[in-house]
This record gives C-alpha cells, structure tokens and sequence, in this order.
C-alpha cells in the first residue's frame, strides 16, 4: 500500500488530496512512523519571495546530505479547487535532484493556508523517511500561526519598507518565529527593518527569541548562513524537549482536524435540526461553547469505553 518509495508517495498523495476511498488505510499505517522529520515552516505575507528563499536554500541542504521535501500550499481555484501557482514550476531546477520532492497543494479555501490534506502530506513525507520537510503557506489569515502547530522551525520572511513587520506584531508572529528574514536585502530601508524588527523583540519578552537575519535570494547572499543556523536549531531539539514539542503540536493539530471535520458536517448538513440550531445561536438563545464541552466530554467517555471493551 506505502512503502515509503517515490512512486509509492506519488500515489499515497494522490489518495489523499482526492480524498479517496483507501485514504484513512493509507494515514493509519503511517501513525507508527511519524515524528523522524523535522518540518520547517515558511510563511509571511504574499510576494515577500517565500518560494525563490526556499530554492535557494534546497542545495544548501543537499550539500549537507540531507533529503528535502517541499510542501507548497497554494490559494485554491474557486472552480476546481487544485493549487493555481504552481511552485513546482518555480523549483524546477531540482526536479533531476532525487533527493527532492516538491508538491504544491490547495489551500482549499482554509484562511490559514493549512489545510488538513496538506497536514496528511506532511505526515507522508514524514513517514516516507524524508529529512527535512519544508512547508511554503499562503501566507494571509492565521497562517503565521497555524505553522507553529506542526513545524519544529518556524522562519517568517518579511520585505524592507512594506509595513509588514507591524501586521506580523499584531498576529503574534514573534512568539512563534524563529527566524524572522528579512529578504530582499539589497532595498532600501532594510537595515531599519532589522532595527525595528530585533526592537520589538526585545521589548515583548517573550519566551522564545527569534533570530533576524537579512538575505537576498535571488542571489543567495545570507541563505548559507541562514541554513547554518537553522540545522543548530534542529541540534538543539533534541530529547525531552523534541518529544513535549511533538506531543503538544499532535494535540492542537487534532483538535483543528476534528474541528474542520465538524465544521464541514455541519456546514453540509441540511437537517432541520441543524438550521434550527444555526437560528437559536444567531439570535443569542443558545450558547454553543456548552454544546462544545458536551461534546468533548462525550468524546472522553467513548475512547474509554472503546479501551474498557478491548
């Protein structure tokens, strides 16, 4: 069904995005070899040069000897729903280079760019025993913070003289970032966005301290330094503190599945009780966090009852 080579991952991913009939035998095989990756998010606001960063870093990490899979979530084709930017097209250089896997995804209409097929793309790229998983977002509604809920570095890109820095201040993008770039270095202003952006860290105090640094990718001027850094980092994930991360990214990522999962069924849903519902919380009659915790708890008292039957 999966063993983990090329043609097999080709096909596995395919299931998935079309939603396929084999899809959950194919995601529960691949439980038990999860977690061996480390995944490296990308994100910041459009046309800041995610994509031409990321190609510059992919020899980077092949001259270190490590495998590389690009996971490129694009906006999604209001008629077809499929991926409309195509960065595999972008990346085309590596495409001879078999240690290099791009695959662009739809966002599928999900604000935060991540949708719950591109998070079962990672997990088979994951399993599939890829070294480095490199997950490009849209980049616009909560992508900055969803990443951080699956990737083990998190690296937000900026561009000098934009005004972003604030927009990343207001989403809370420096408690989760670990690098902040700056690229496009080589523009004016560039050094005052360095300034601004290591300023407003210091003064949040905040638990994790993100890194700034200022490349240029079109060039590569930065990006080895760049790579540098961010294989300490994976050396410093490492023991108890790679597991706690594992385990509380696995939580809050299940929570957002099952979450997408209910939303979906009750957005298709036609049943009069369900309209009814929908018009008692709009008139502030029902209050849904109650239904919420029900149903969390309904949840509890199942798994234990499926664990006590066993």
């Amino acid at each position: 069904m999966f063993d983990g080579t090329r043609k097999s991952l080709a096909r596995a991913i395919t299931v998935v995005e079309n939603n396929l009939s084999n899809k959950q035998k194919i995601l529960q095989a691949i439980r038990s070899n999860l977690g061996r990756a480390h995944v490296i998010g990308v994100t910041g606001p459009p046309g800041v040069g995610k994509s031409t960063l990321i190609d510059a870093c992919i020899p980077e990490f092949r001259a270190l000897g490590q495998s590389v899979a690009v996971v490129a979530v694009d906006p999604s084709s209001h008629f077809s729903g499929g991926a409309i930017l195509g960065d595999r097209i972008r990346m085309a250089q590596h495409a001879e280079d078999s240690g290099v896997f791009i695959r662009s995804v739809a966002a599928r209409g999900h604000l935060g760019g991540l949708s719950t097929t591109a998070r079962h793309i990672i997990d088979l790229f994951d399993a599939a025993g890829w070294d480095r998983i490199i997950v490009e977002t849209v980049g616009a509604g909560q992508s900055e913070i969803e990443i951080s809920e699956l990737a083990d570095t998190v690296v937000v890109l900026e561009s000098p003289g934009l005004g972003d820095e604030i927009q990343s201040l207001k989403a809370g993008v420096i408690e989760v970032a670990d690098f902040i770039v700056v690229n496009k270095a080589d523009l004016p202003q560039s050094d005052l966005t360095m300034s601004y952006l290591k300023n407003s860290i210091a003064l949040r105090h905040c638990e994790k301290s993100a890194r700034v640094l200022k490349v240029i990718s079109t060039t590569g001027e930065g990006i080895p330094e760049l790579v540098r850094q961010i294989c300490e980092n994976i050396e410093r994930l490492d023991g108890f503190e790679r597991t706690r991360t594992i385990a509380e990214q696995n939580r809050r990522s299940a929570a957002r599945i099952v979450a997408e999962s209910i939303e979906r069924a009750f957005r298709s849903s036609g049943h009069a009780k369900i309209q009814e519902f929908t018009r008692r919380i709009q008139s502030g009659e029902l209050d849904p966090d109650p239904l919420a915790q029900r149903m969390v708890r309904h949840l509890l008292e199942d798994s234990q009852d499926s664990v006590t039957t066993k």
